[in-house]
């Protein structure tokens, strides 16, 4: 093997760096390429299921939310009309055993 002059080795370090140099251009532009998309995945992660529910859900849940209201409306009546009919129902018991007790007693 015969010994390699200094312009040889110049020229394959020369080479080399070049060389070297064009594979960090192109782990440089992949690794920006690749974080990129990444972004864009992540961001129609978070994105799509807030447009998801703008565009399908939220005439729903605005019904659900009307309806709801509505039943919350009408629930102090209900139990105000509930009230009445415990008192009835009290009112009458008291009755039965009142009237239950005289006529249970015998009459001589």
């Amino acid at each position: 093997m015969e010994p390699q002059t200094n312009e040889q080795l110049l020229r394959e370090i020369y080479r080399l760096t070049k060389e070297n140099n064009e594979m960090a251009h192109r782990a440089r532009r992949s690794a920006f390429f690749w974080g990129f998309v990444k972004f864009i995945i992540y961001a129609a992660l978070l994105i799509a299921p807030i447009w998801f529910y703008m565009t399908y859900l939220n005439g729903a849940v605005e019904e659900m939310l009307k309806t709801m209201q509505q039943f919350e409306a009408v629930n102090p009546q209900a139990q105000g009309q509930f009230q009445g009919i415990q008192n009835a129902l009290n009112q009458l018991q008291q009755l039965e055993a009142r009237f239950g007790a005289a006529s249970s007693t015998p009459t001589h």
